[in-house]
């Protein structure tokens, strides 16, 4: 599908792009404060004087504070300004953008190629520095937790997240209206190596700030304010009330965006209008990974 304004023989790149969201405005251009996706567009466009604005799509939009190693966005260019070769086009853009985002890599992707639809699910990945004294060297990487954290407590309520579920009892509202609630989550694994813990939460799509109610109120379980059965009813609640705190933005990160397999189906969604912002919205559950 070819961008608005683009010329018919546009070329449509694959971006992966890693950034350090702690002071960052999230992924989507915003009014005030820095988005991610303005700065990588304002880069292609002085690399491109003359093009028409650049319109980058991304895989999801993650919120303030969250950062990102696997980040993928695409985006149309004019064959006719875009001479680099695509071997160096990612140091070219690294060379008009801050310090706290980079482009990995860039490639050539096919014309139907669409960074948020083609996408199966996402990786996030969520770090804990468990010690009575905080890490200095991770303290926008991290939520310090100097309690201990109760290893059998905080598997076995973990273990209940994987599956579909309904997880209005851990996602905040956000300013556009989700129809459907329910996510599959293929794997919530939780990792310890020495007062690191990491929690691997790979799934299917995320509603706003599901990652950060799911680890917030892991914590706590580990910590005996709430039983595994406990957790169980929350999910049953679906109510946000029911459940546990969230956590931080800091020790968040947007691990990769996992795409089919050459010869795999593409993933179905649809678009219905949403009365509620006048606008149309997708069903697709991962139209509305923020986090």
């Amino acid at each position: 599908m070819r961008e608005t304004g683009m010329p018919r023989l546009a070329i449509k790149l694959k971006l992966t792009i890693a950034y350090d969201g702690s002071r960052l405005s999230g992924w989507q251009t915003q009014a005030t404060g820095m988005g991610v996706q303005s700065l990588i567009e304002k880069a292609l466009d002085d690399l491109m004087p003359g093009a028409k604005r650049h319109q980058v799509h991304g895989a999801g939009r993650t919120d303030a504070g969250v950062h990102a190693l696997g980040m993928v966005a695409h985006v149309e260019v004019d064959p006719k300004r875009f001479r680099l070769p695509l071997r160096r086009a990612h140091l070219a853009l690294n060379a008009r953008l801050p310090d706290d985002v980079r482009v990995l890599s860039v490639s050539r992707a096919d014309p139907s190629f669409h960074a948020r639809y083609d996408a199966k699910g996402k990786q996030y990945r969520y770090t804990v520095w468990n010690h009575s004294v905080m890490n200095p060297m991770m303290r926008d990487f991290a939520w310090h937790v100097p309690k201990r954290i109760d290893p059998v407590a905080i598997r076995a309520a973990a273990k209940l997240f994987v599956g579909s579920h309904d997880f209005r009892s851990f996602a905040v509202n956000h300013v556009y209206h989700v129809e459907d609630t329910v996510r599959t989550l293929h794997r919530m694994e939780v990792r310890k190596s020495g007062p690191t813990w990491t929690f691997i939460i790979e799934g299917d799509g995320f509603l706003y700030r599901m990652c950060r109610g799911i680890v917030g109120t892991l914590v706590q379980a580990s910590h005996g304010r709430y039983t595994v059965d406990d957790v169980r009813e929350m999910l049953a609640a679906k109510n946000r009330t029911a459940a546990g705190m969230s956590a931080p933005a800091r020790g968040l990160v947007l691990w990769k965006v996992i795409y089919p397999r050459r010869g795999e189906p593409k993933p179905n969604f649809v678009h219905r209008r949403n009365p509620r912002v006048g606008r149309t919205r997708s069903t697709d559950p991962r139209e509305e990974a923020i986090e």
